[in-house]
């Protein structure tokens, strides 16, 4: 995707979110589009490079996307969140991932459905299912 096209495309997620369209939140939509796959923040930071807002305005970006359901939290093995855009989930399930125990790459399985989980004991409530595969990506295998 050209990166007009990209910034246009940045633009009008924000705006049907109801976000404004700074250069910040701008940049930062533009790198999760690219990646197609959950990045950390430290991650996110490096691929802006000199365009990359100090921590602190990154983090508080990130959670007013993952308020307004615009981006949402990835727990995977790093001990870290990772975030990515919330357009392949929904309130209550967010898509598999797969991690490579070998490499480390993780992969979105957009395509993948799995039921919720089913027959929790009394007073547990889910507020959010989400499913991490490991094993061993194509090029490891």
């Amino acid at each position: 995707m050209v990166n007009n096209d990209l910034k246009a495309k940045a633009e009008k997620i924000l705006k049907t979110a109801g976000f404004n369209s700074t250069k910040a939140q701008i940049f930062i939509l533009q790198e999760l589009l690219k990646a197609g796959k959950p990045l950390s923040r430290e991650e996110l930071a490096a691929r802006l490079g000199e365009k990359c807002p100090d921590k602190v305005t990154v983090y508080r970006i990130m959670e007013r996307f993952c308020a307004g359901n615009l981006v949402h939290k990835v727990y995977l093995s790093n001990r870290a969140w990772n975030y990515e855009l919330a357009h392949h989930c929904d309130e209550k399930q967010c898509h598999p991932h797969f991690t490579c125990n070998n490499c480390g790459e993780t992969f979105c399985l957009t395509g993948l459905f799995l039921p919720m989980v089913k027959g929790l004991k009394k007073g547990f409530v889910v507020q959010r299912q989400q499913v991490r595969i490991e094993g061993l990506c194509p090029a490891c295998s």
